[in-house]
């Protein structure tokens, strides 16, 4: 049997229960060792093996799986935040599809909420953005035409950038060609929630900056959207002239 668990976002004490449980119980550990905290790491039990996944390619890791199968073996992979989220996972299943070896998943926190805590903020502000997008620059791998930033960009909504830290040069010229105003308020969020966290608030035009100037270059999300002005209106839930299933509207 294979777990692959979301490790989430950063800090240890931040993976789930399951997940928590999952790795104590674990023969095998499959880990990405250069996303995942290792402080996680901890949780496996004595005698357990581990394998950092950094230096290894799909067909070596499931030669790992298959292996512990045979062995008659439990196995996590460890994925950093939520699998769900540039985690490569459909990959694997498919190869364990093939194999015939049953597998199931354990979400994590993803980074992207995680950063969001760091910076007490809320995604979906009313009157302001009811949409996060969440994607990446274009670099060394292509996106879908129809999903580069600049197309993006036009949505005016929140936007959550994985795997661009590198790229910021680029990233926000596509960012002010689709139409985010240069003054548009930014973050830079690096490792959120671990012990080294930095939070960068800044504007577009100024987050290639911003990094340089804090030395990040890589594992961190960048963060774009009015959601982090002042501006927004109050949520209908909680008003008390709007009537819910739960409560009728007061005069």
């Amino acid at each position: 049997m294979v777990h692959f668990v979301g490790a989430g976002s950063g800090a240890a004490d931040l993976i789930t229960m399951r997940g928590a449980r999952l790795l104590g119980e674990a023969d095998v550990i499959i880990y990405a060792g250069s996303l995942v905290n290792p402080e996680l790491l901890d949780y496996a039990r004595e005698g357990a093996e581990l394998h950092d996944s950094a230096r290894l390619t799909l067909e070596e890791v499931v030669d790992i799986i298959r292996d512990a199968e045979a062995r008659g073996k439990t196995t996590v992979r460890l994925h950093t935040g939520d699998p769900s989220v540039y985690g490569a996972v459909r990959e694997q299943f498919d190869a364990l599809d093939r194999l015939g070896v049953e597998y199931d998943v354990c979400p994590g926190v993803s980074s992207f909420c995680g950063a969001a805590a760091s910076l007490k903020a809320e995604y979906t502000l009313p009157d302001v953005s009811q949409t996060v997008i969440i994607s990446r620059m274009e670099g060394r791998t292509p996106v879908p035409e129809r999903e580069k930033i600049r197309a993006l960009a036009a949505h005016q909504s929140t936007m959550v950038l994985f795997l661009s830290a590198g790229l910021l040069e680029g990233l926000q010229r596509e960012l002010m060609a689709g139409g985010y105003a240069p003054d548009t308020p930014a973050a830079i969020v690096y490792k959120a929630t671990w012990p080294d966290e930095k939070v960068l608030r800044c504007r577009v035009s100024e987050l290639a900056e911003t990094a340089r100037a804090n030395g990040v270059s890589k594992t961190a999300l960048i963060l774009v959207g009015a959601f982090l002005g002042d501006h927004y209106e109050r949520s209908k839930l909680y008003d008390p002239a709007f009537s819910t299933g739960f409560r009728e509207a007061k005069p």
